[in-house]
């Protein structure tokens, strides 16, 4: 399918953030956006770029009603050379269908959707900030349009893509951070929707994350809906610990999201000699092993942070600090090679920059 373009008017776009490294993240959005539409039968069709502007929605669109939404987060980053380039997108494609099986929405051709979001990115390329740290966030979307109430899938849908200038997620910066066990509150379940990038997923974290916030926590972390006893996610990362010389992740099992930066750290590590292990890490090992000292580094992995440090756990109305509270040894030199491959001063040995198609 060829691709639509209709450029804004150059005197109608919006100003560009002066200060990039100040940028709060997901509140300034860019000047267009991709569109395309499916309906059963006759597939995907009219696909386009457009101005930003609001979506128009039937009341009885299904998606307000059931749910069927998914979604992928992935970043645009400006070189020194000032080329534009992508970190391993294609898992991002898979990954939305993925989603969008599991949630019996229609998948769209990864090469498809590889080149709508180059086309749009390309002619979005003067909104990629230009400092280190600072990126084009990208949101490929999709939602059941069919205005229909009765619970089955729909036969309608809307796939778009937005993008905006982002700079870091935490406020906190590349520091630890403070995080709360939660026992009371689950985010999903294994049989559930938690492998796959969903609304639902992150509507049911909002209860429990608010109430970390008001308790002066991060964010949440999570524990498996059965026993209450297996740390699964952090917020919406996954959830690295290193215990000694070991780096320990919990494995995906249906409840949890398969996160491109999870992966990355985990073939780093590997590349570099440091054993790796995904296995059940019960809440109990954790709490012992930090009293102990064994408990050396925890660390959040996702896109929005990259790596995220945890200095110290809340649980059962008790804090534990990680080590010293400091950034950790493995957690630093991730973090800077992952950011080094990403704007280009870090060999990428694994293949994993797209550079855009100009």
């Amino acid at each position: 399918m060829d691709i639509s373009v209709h450029p804004l008017d150059p005197t109608k776009r919006r100003p560009k953030p002066a200060d990039e490294k100040n940028l709060v993240f997901g509140r300034v959005f860019s000047d267009h956006m991709f569109m395309m539409d499916f309906t059963k039968g006759k597939g995907w069709q009219n696909p386009r770029i457009v101005p930003y502007h609001m979506l128009e929605m039937d009341p009885a669109a299904m998606v307000l009603h059931y749910g069927q939404g998914i979604f992928e987060g992935l970043k645009a980053y400006r070189w020194p050379n000032d080329n534009i380039c992508l970190f391993r997108p294609e898992q991002n494609w898979e990954r939305l269908n993925r989603s969008a099986r599991r949630m019996c929405m229609p998948e769209i051709d990864p090469a498809f959707q590889m080149r709508a979001a180059e086309q749009l990115i390309e002619l979005e390329k003067d909104w990629v900030p230009h400092s280190v740290g600072s990126s084009l966030y990208v949101r490929p979307t999709m939602i059941a349009t069919e205005p229909h109430l009765g619970v089955r899938p729909a036969g309608e849908y809307l796939y778009y893509i937005i993008t905006g200038p982002v700079a870091a997620y935490y406020s906190e910066g590349f520091n630890p951070v403070r995080i709360y066990v939660s026992e009371e509150y689950v985010r999903t379940v294994r049989g559930g929707v938690g492998e796959a990038k969903t609304m639902a997923n992150y509507a049911s974290s909002l209860f429990a994350a608010e109430i970390a916030k008001e308790k002066g926590f991060t964010q949440v972390l999570w524990l498996d809906a059965i026993e209450r006893r297996y740390v699964e996610e952090v917020g919406t990362s996954n959830i690295f610990f290193r215990i000694g010389q070991e780096l320990i992740t919990p494995p995906l099992g249906g409840s949890i999201l398969p996160g491109v930066t999870r992966d990355s750290v985990i073939q780093l590590a590997r590349h570099w000699g440091i054993k790796v292990t995904e296995r059940q890490i019960s809440i109990d090992e954790v709490i012992e092993t930090a009293k102990s000292g064994e408990l050396k580094e925890m660390f959040a992995s996702g896109t929005a942070a990259v790596i995220s440090p945890v200095g110290e756990i809340s649980y059962r109305g008790r804090e534990y600090k990680i080590s010293d509270a400091t950034v950790g040894e493995w957690a630093q030199k991730l973090y800077d090679e992952i950011l080094g491959i990403q704007y280009g001063e870090r060999e990428d040995i694994f293949g994993w920059i797209r550079h855009l198609e100009t």
